[in-house]
């Protein structure tokens, strides 16, 4: 009978992996290979010349099928890694990707700046993962994360469980701020994150296998142009930011000058910012607040 060994194993995966064009086939392979096996990643190399059981190999064989039909490998093994923690995913919820994480970063230097316990409310949270990760590097922000999915907000709890936040992120299910009732959960926020869906149709049809036929539409499609959960964001942002407080989205690659016209009407936001990410796409739209409410002036 063949031996296989992990070392030989890896090769043939990310050879495969790369026949088949599926994306980063040399960590795609080390995730699948390192779940199957109950190793971490780095293990893999110190255990080179393990030889892998029949059983292992076979359950192997059938998540590489499965990654070769594009299913993303967060799907197949449950689990992603997000600004350095570990989360649990299933396809009720979007996977987190790495240019979200700068949104996460500007929101942790935001609240560094201010005094006191911070209130902090993260629509469309999804997975929990942006909340997640500002409470858990955020010692004094207190969290409300709403989600218009049920299947989703599962996740969430079970990440906010996971890393021990349930006493500073409470959940709640319903379409952006409708569930929260202002003077029972909090007064106004010191700052409202959002990565809403934005992807509009002609680029929906764009997206690669794995996005489009994996990932729920609805975390990905924000109408026509991608911006209806945008606009109806930033419409109702106002009345429940404290004076001095910020809104901070992920936009799409293209979005910044209308997201940033669209925060420029509203007329209560003193400093509006688009920032782009390492790949020089537009992606962090930052609205701050105006100290004192001004008077008949924009």
């Amino acid at each position: 009978m063949e031996v296989w060994t992990i070392q030989r194993l890896l090769n043939w995966a990310v050879k495969h992996f790369t026949e088949k064009g599926i994306d980063a086939p040399r960590l795609s392979a080390e995730l699948l290979l390192s779940h199957v096996l109950g190793l971490k990643r780095i293990e893999l190399y110190t255990q080179f010349d393990k030889v892998v059981t029949k059983e292992q190999l076979d359950e192997l064989h059938k998540l590489v099928e499965r990654a070769s039909q594009n299913e993303p490998i967060a799907y197949i093994v449950g689990k992603t890694e997000f600004y350095s923690l570990e989360l649990e995913i299933t396809p009720d919820c979007m996977i987190p990707r790495p240019e979200t994480e700068l949104l996460v970063e500007r929101a942790i230097e935001f609240l560094r700046t201010r005094n006191g316990k911070q209130f902090v409310c993260d629509l469309c949270t999804g997975s929990g993962c942006i909340a997640v990760a500002v409470a858990k590097n955020y010692a004094d922000a207190e969290i409300i994360a709403t989600d218009i999915s049920d299947g989703a907000l599962k996740i969430a709890a079970r990440n906010i469980e996971g890393h021990q936040l349930q006493e500073r992120i409470k959940l709640l299910c319903g379409d952006l701020f409708e569930p929260i009732v202002p003077q029972l959960d909090m007064g106004k926020f010191d700052l409202i994150i959002c990565n809403p869906p934005y992807v509009g149709t002609a680029e929906f049809e764009g997206l690669g296998k794995n996005v489009r036929d994996y990932e729920p539409k609805s975390a990905l499609f924000g109408g026509d142009d991608g911006l209806d959960i945008c606009r109806r964001v930033i419409e109702k942002a106002d009345s429940f930011l404290k004076a001095d407080a910020a809104l901070m989205l992920e936009v799409g690659y293209s979005q910044g000058p209308t997201v940033k016209a669209l925060l420029d009407e509203e007329g209560c936001f003193a400093q509006i910012a688009i920032e782009k990410d390492f790949q020089d796409n537009d992606r962090i739209a930052i609205g701050k607040k105006q100290k004192v409410e001004a008077q008949g002036q924009h």
